[in-house]
This record gives structure tokens, sequence and C-alpha cells, in this order.
């Protein structure tokens, strides 16, 4: 079986991205790389690839070994071809005649429907034209799959049955995989490696365990380095100590010595040993208090598609202040309309309350919708926060989130998705809102971020409608749980059941048989 072999990479640009990796990825071992956003993970991904070559180290691939790479985007010539097509064209010319068959094998694999087959991939939704990505890559019968960020545009439904699938059907090709999806990461990898500029650490064991033993490391090199550093400042003290006696008593003895200190000193300081240090993207949220009870009322709502289809209905459902109600359900079934329904009664009290939403007069919202729009594309980011706060309150906002003030002067609309996610949830904060809508906040944000934010979001026990499918983010924030079935708003005791439900591809109804609609 081939092994992917990594000694001591590293990739440097105008600054270095990583350094230090080794690593050595062979049959059953499974992969998750573990990193800021900008820190290097697609880069590295290309290196194993042989897309680029690391700035240090090497890559040893076995001989002929293929090595199937899934990027984050589909290539543009894609988009017009049918979805069979796409994964027949990545048969050598040779083979496709003898290994057509393997098409649709791995099609079923992933329990791709059959009037899908023959459409093209600009006609499928981001969640299937990220499985034509995947399925193609397994169509070669890799000896090695890297896959970047596989789980973007997937649906809660679609990403469990990836997982299943990379269990099941790729348990001994080796894998490697970047993803901010905790859960993803936690069942289906074995080994994880933070990537760092400083010496990236590998270990072991999947995500959760691995950070544990990560914040374990880290704390022991940072006591040893205030050791160290006590210990330099009294060879410093002891060395300038030494002079001046030297010096006030004319002691040659006092000044030889207060050199041997000095150069002590030196050597202390070029060993000391290196600590890491996150670059600083804080994301803090800020609330104003509220002393209502009754946050939110819906009563004989119902809700609908843009086409004004019907969705769901409610005919009951109060939030109260602290609640942080998650809304889960399979795509299609009205989540995001529940939110915009929301959105719209704040915008306007009378008529959602004409609608059957009453929202209570003190409260501020904070909303955040998926594509993490509201911001003028066209404005510069530091011009721009200026205008809301102030320069001088603007600049050190947008440093303390990671925007050197290099950067100030970029234009929103060429800022990164993980940028624009920042960005946005600092605009939150400044708004300072008592109620947050938040519609897949963590889509764009890197594991820091989103432990970041849920901390906020648990710090100031803020009132909160959430929509999401990362699971991690679920589980930490939500305090009650619903679920849209069968037409019907439903409470629940936990998201487990949902996932459950989703993992044995069950109907929704059975999940909820016994239980009274909201």
């Amino acid at each position: 079986m081939a092994q992917l072999r990594l000694q001591d990479v590293g990739y440097s640009m105008a600054d270095t991205l990583f350094a230090g990796v080794t690593a050595t990825i062979g049959e059953g071992d499974r992969l998750g790389i573990v990193g800021a956003n900008g820190g290097g993970k697609t880069t590295l991904l290309k290196c194993m690839a042989g897309l680029l070559e690391p700035t240090e180290g090497t890559i040893t691939r076995p001989k002929n070994a293929r090595v199937a790479y899934v990027p984050q985007d589909v290539p543009a010539e894609w988009e017009a071809q049918k979805l069979t097509t796409v994964l027949l064209d990545a048969l050598r010319p040779d083979e496709r005649d003898l290994y057509s068959w393997r098409v649709d094998l791995v099609l079923d694999s992933l329990h791709t429907p059959d009037e899908f087959r023959d459409r093209t991939l600009a006609e499928l939704s981001g969640g299937w034209r990220r499985l034509a990505m995947i399925a193609r890559a397994w169509t070669i019968d890799p000896d090695i799959l890297l896959l970047d960020e596989p789980t973007t545009h997937l649906d809660l439904l679609k990403i469990i049955s990836l997982e299943t699938w990379l269990r099941e059907e790729v348990a001994k090709v080796p894998l490697v995989v970047v993803s901010h999806d905790r859960r993803f990461l936690e069942r289906c990898t074995t080994h994880t490696l933070f990537l760092r500029r400083g010496d990236s650490m590998l270990f072991t064991y999947p995500y959760s365990r691995a950070r544990q033993l990560l914040a374990e490391s880290d704390r022991v090199l940072e006591a040893r380095r205030d050791r160290e550093l006590k210990e330099l400042q009294r060879l410093r003290d002891s060395a300038h100590n030494l002079r001046q006696i030297g010096v006030n008593n004319f002691s040659a003895a006092a000044l030889r010595k207060s050199v041997q200190m000095s150069k002590r000193a030196e050597a202390a300081e070029a060993s000391l040993t290196d600590v890491h240090v996150e670059a600083r993207r804080d994301i803090k949220l800020a609330s104003r208090d509220t002393h209502v009870k009754r946050a939110i009322g819906l009563k004989g709502v119902t809700i609908g598609s843009p086409v004004g289809t019907s969705l769901f209905y409610v005919e009951k459902f109060d939030i109260w202040r602290g609640d942080r109600v998650v809304v889960l359900g399979r795509n299609g079934t009205g989540k995001t309309c529940l939110v915009k329904r929301l959105k719209a009664a704040f915008e306007s009290p009378d008529a959602g309350q004409v609608g059957g939403v009453t929202v209570a007069p003190s409260l501020k919202m904070g909303y955040i919708d998926q594509n993490m729009s509201g911001l003028p594309d066209e404005e510069e980011i530091g011009r721009y926060f200026g205008s809301i706060v102030g320069r001088e309150r603007a600049t050190p906002s947008l440093i303390g989130a990671g925007f050197p003030i290099s950067e100030h002067a970029q234009k929103i609309g060429t800022c990164s998705a993980g940028q624009r996610a920042r960005l946005v949830l600092l605009l939150l904060r400044i708004e300072e809102p008592n109620l947050y809508l938040m519609d897949e906040a963590t889509n764009h944000l890197d594991i820091t971020g989103q432990e970041q934010l849920e901390g906020e979001i648990l710090t100031h026990d803020a009132t909160a409608i959430l929509v999401s499918h990362d699971r991690a983010f679920v589980e930490t924030t939500g305090t009650r749980f619903v679920v849209v079935d069968g037409g019907r708003l439903f409470e629940i005791a936990s998201p487990e059941l949902f996932y459950d439900a989703l993992a044995l591809d069950t109907e929704m109804t059975t999940l909820t048989k016994g239980l009274s609609p909201l």
C-alpha cells in the first residue's frame, strides 16, 4: 500500500506559512489538517499532490502512485459537462472502455439519484457539485486521497453520508483532509496535524484528544520559557551589578566576571524555547441589557418559501430571554425562511404582529445570513468601519479582528470568505444587539474562530435563533432544539436524536412520533 512521507516540510512566500511538518501517511491512516484561515492548509495539500514544491524539506510519494486531490472549488471547465462525463474524463483515455463501469459504481456508492447523472454540474446544487468532485477523485481508484474542505456546501444528511462512505468505502486508502468541521474530523480521522509557522505538531489521535494534547504541550513549553526568561533576567542583572562594582571599585575581576555573565545571558537568549503565538484574530460580541421575559412569540404562523409555497405551520411558539433555539431539519424544509420571517418582523414590527409574529420592543436584532452579506463590496474596510464608529475606534477594532493596518485600504468585496465572516461579526459587536438571528454563522470561520464565537455567545448569555450544520456549534451553544417535520415544528430533547435519524435515513416522523407540534 502507498505511503506518503513528509520530512521537515515548510513553505514560505514573503513570510513563513508553516514549518516542521514531518509525517508518514500509510494504509488506514487518516490525517486531519487543522490551522487558521490563510495558514497554508491548502498549500500543504497541493504540495502533497505534487502541484507545488515545498520551500523546505522533502515529500516522497511512491513511484506511479495515483494521488487524487479534490480542491475547494469546481474548475470552470467542468461546469457545462454532464456529471457522468466529468467522472469518465478522470480516467486515462486508454482506460475508459475497460473501467467505465467505475463511474456508475462510485455514483451508486454516494447514493446519487439517477436523474442527476445526465445533468451538467452547473445544474446541480453546491452540495452535489462537491460530491461530484469527490466521486471523480474516487473513480481513478487512487492510492492516496487528498480532500480540501469536503463538507463545504453539504447539508447534514450529505455530511453524515460522506462520513459513512469514508469510513466504509475508503477505509484502507491513505486519506488527508483539511476541514473546519470538528465533528467530521472526529469521526473520519485517526491523526491530527496542527499547522503552524513554527514547528507544526502531529498527534496520533482524532481532533478532540489531539487538541487536549496540543494545549498540554503548549502549557509545558510556556512554563519552560517562563523559567528561562527568569534565568535570563537574573544573568542580565548579575552582569549589570558586577559591571557597576567593577567600574566603581576599579575591579578588573568584577569586570571580567561581568563579561562572562553577559555572554551567558546572550547564550541563554539564543536558546530560548519557542512558543506558539496565535495571530490575533479575536471575535468579540457585545449585548445590551434587556429585561423582557418573552423575546419572540409566534402564533398561527405559516412559514412560506420565496415563491409562496407553504412549508410549515406554527400554532404557538414562544422564545424567552436567554433561550438559544437551534432550528433543525432536512434541506428545503424552511429553516432559512423562518429566520428571514423573524428578521422581517424585527424590521417592521407592526406587519410582523399582523402576520402572527410578536417581538419585544426593547430587542435589537443582530442578523447573519449564510452568505455573510450586508457589507458594501466597493467600500474600503477602514473607511467603512470608520464611518460607523470613527477612525480612532475602528483601527484598533479591525486590528483585533485580524486586519493589520496594511489591509484597511482593501475593498470589502476582495476579502476572502473567512475575512468577510470576521467583518460581519465585528459589525455585530459594534451594533450591540441583544438577540441574534444566525443562519450558518460558522460556515467560513476556522476552528479558533468558531470556538471564540461559541465562547462569546455563552459569555453574554445571548438570546439567539440559530440554524447550523456545525454539530459542535449546535451542541455547545443550543439550549432548545426544534425540528421541522411534515409541515409542523416540534421541540426535541437533543440534536443527537435528529442526527441519529439522518444517519439511519429514517423518516423524521419516526423521530417526532408522539410529540405535540408547536
